[in-house]
């Protein structure tokens, strides 16, 4: 089934600096991320946010506009004289499809290269049935989806797939995903560029929510750390300049396997003891509840259910949980120094208990000086985080110099 909803608000996109000393093609990526970015935007505009003049600006639009990408268009606002000229993304320029994929659901998303949202469907998905049935799923819904929409005649210019697991980015494979069976290794992003011949980008799940909620905020608000509380936990890190920090082999924010000091009895998935997952997860606190004498609590709706009732065991394990998630998390505040910590997933979502009780032990646990303007609060986006930070993923790579420049030879 399609499901509409209202639109997230447009994410900012990343541009590269310096324009006169880049290359051509990366000059036009520049110009192209400056008008994605935009409503509409004047050749006068892009000459002062570069700093070139109005011909080189003029010289480096045409390709741009000879292949389609941007289109120009008169703006009747001006009440005297000559109206002016504004620059926007053509709208059939191409699309970006964005699989954000959970544990127990997935959300695909068509959008065009001006982040608006074309079609969108929800739907429950088990992961560890494997690689190739999942991702066949994936792909059969998206065909659906498109010619269900008619945006078959749009060319795909990326596609991009979050998962639940450590991604080798630079291959687009998983490395060892605790809770995903059969697809140590696997080739997601070979597999699926073969079966559609698109270029496809893989990553963490929360990466990419930490780069939809930073992108949607102010450039003040990074660097900015992610931490998603659900079946598993894991943060994503974005830097000042609103960058991914993936780290050398793409473990960077892996903070579900932090030792709990005292926890030495609980053995964690990945094999270890005492893991912050282990511990204060979603299914960790399912897992005690399930033990409880008459207990009928068997799934994770059960849990939220509980806790938006304001069960009284089910709160305090979430508090318990919140103090265990919150000493990681003022760790890493001290690490990192970031400008924001954002709470994700849907155990932030439902409990007011786990933000209050991040914030406590976090505002108690570091130094003044790290946090005397420091953020902490719950996704703007929610469940929508994965999807932004996919489709702002996509989207720079549609207008990355080595897009525009096959475009270009290509037409």
């Amino acid at each position: 089934m399609t499901e509409r909803a209202s639109a997230p608000p447009p994410a900012r996109l990343a541009t590269l600096d310096q324009v006169g000393r880049l290359d051509p093609y990366e000059a036009n990526s520049k110009l192209a991320r400056l008008i994605a970015s935009s409503v509409g935007v004047s050749r006068a505009d892009l000459a002062r946010s570069t700093g070139l003049a109005r011909s080189t600006v003029s010289q480096l639009l045409q390709p741009l506009l000879d292949v389609g990408l941007v289109h120009e268009q008169a703006n009747d606002t001006s009440s005297r004289g000559r109206p002016s000229t504004l620059l926007t993304l053509n709208s059939r320029a191409g699309v970006v499809l964005v699989a954000d994929m959970g544990a127990t659901h997935g959300r695909l998303i068509v959008c065009n290269l001006g982040q608006q949202r074309l079609a969108e469907q929800i739907f429950s998905v088990d992961i560890g049935l494997g690689p190739e049935p999942v991702l066949e799923n994936v792909i059969e819904r998206f065909q659906r989806l498109l010619r269900e929409e008619r945006l078959t005649e749009f060319p795909v210019r990326s596609m991009v797939v979050g998962l639940p697991s450590p991604v080798d980015f630079s291959r687009g494979t998983c490395v060892r995903p605790p809770i995903m069976p059969g697809w140590d290794g696997f080739a997601v992003g070979d597999y699926l560029r073969r079966r559609l011949d698109v270029p496809v980008l893989v990553d963490n799940d929360v990466n990419l929510m930490a780069l939809g909620e930073a992108r949607s905020r102010p450039a003040s608000e990074s660097p900015l750390l992610f931490a998603k509380v659900s079946t598993g936990i894991g943060c994503g890190i974005v830097t000042s300049d609103g960058i991914l920090h993936r780290g050398a082999d793409g473990s960077a924010g892996d903070i579900g396997h932090i030792r709990v000091p005292g926890r030495d009895d609980i053995v964690c998935r990945c094999g270890n003891i005492g893991c912050v997952e282990a511990v204060a997860s979603t299914s960790a606190l399912l897992a005690v509840l399930r033990e409880q004498p008459g207990s009928q609590v068997t799934t994770v709706d059960d849990f939220v259910s509980l806790v938006r009732s304001g069960d009284r065991q089910a709160v305090r394990l979430v508090r318990a949980a919140a103090t265990e998630i919150g000493e990681v998390i003022a760790m890493l505040v001290h690490m990192f120094n970031p400008a924001a910590v954002v709470l994700g997933g849907r155990m932030a979502r439902v409990s007011d208990d786990l933000l209050a009780g991040v914030r406590a032990v976090v505002y108690s646990r570091a130094l003044p000086l790290a946090t005397r303007g420091l953020v902490i609060e719950r996704s703007t986006l929610q469940e929508y985080a994965g999807a932004v930070g996919g489709a702002v993923l996509g989207i720079e790579y549609a207008l990355s110099a080595q897009s525009i420049a096959s475009m270009v030879q290509e037409a």
